[in-house]
């Protein structure tokens, strides 16, 4: 199985020549942001990424995808998705959008 941690690493080096990505935290998770705002983190055994419209809905339809519930509380973020190492292969393009989505938000 492939390892969340090590997908997140992959996106934290892909984003280490955006001047405009920095890494930090959100609810003390590791996590990627631009202009203070994330757009992916890392929690437990998955990688979250903000995302909109479409491109959300082809990220639920994958297998095992979650809307994330960083709290554990029952209250998960509507535009966040929760994907398992699995999914790998699909994060870049998925971090892009979520990037893409973010910096219009701002």
């Amino acid at each position: 199985m492939a390892d969340a941690l090590a997908e997140y690493e992959k996106l934290v080096q892909a984003f280490a020549a955006n001047a405009m990505v920095e890494t930090g935290q959100m609810f003390g998770k590791a996590c990627l942001k631009v202009k203070g705002k994330a757009f992916v983190a890392q929690h437990k055994d998955t990688v979250v990424f903000k995302l909109p419209g479409d491109t959300h809905t082809s990220a639920m339809a994958l297998a095992g995808a979650a809307l994330w519930d960083p709290s554990g509380k029952g209250r998960p973020m509507k535009e966040w998705v929760a994907l398992t190492a699995n999914h790998g292969k699909k994060f870049a393009a998925l971090a892009n959008a979520a990037l893409a989505y973010v910096q219009a938000q701002a």
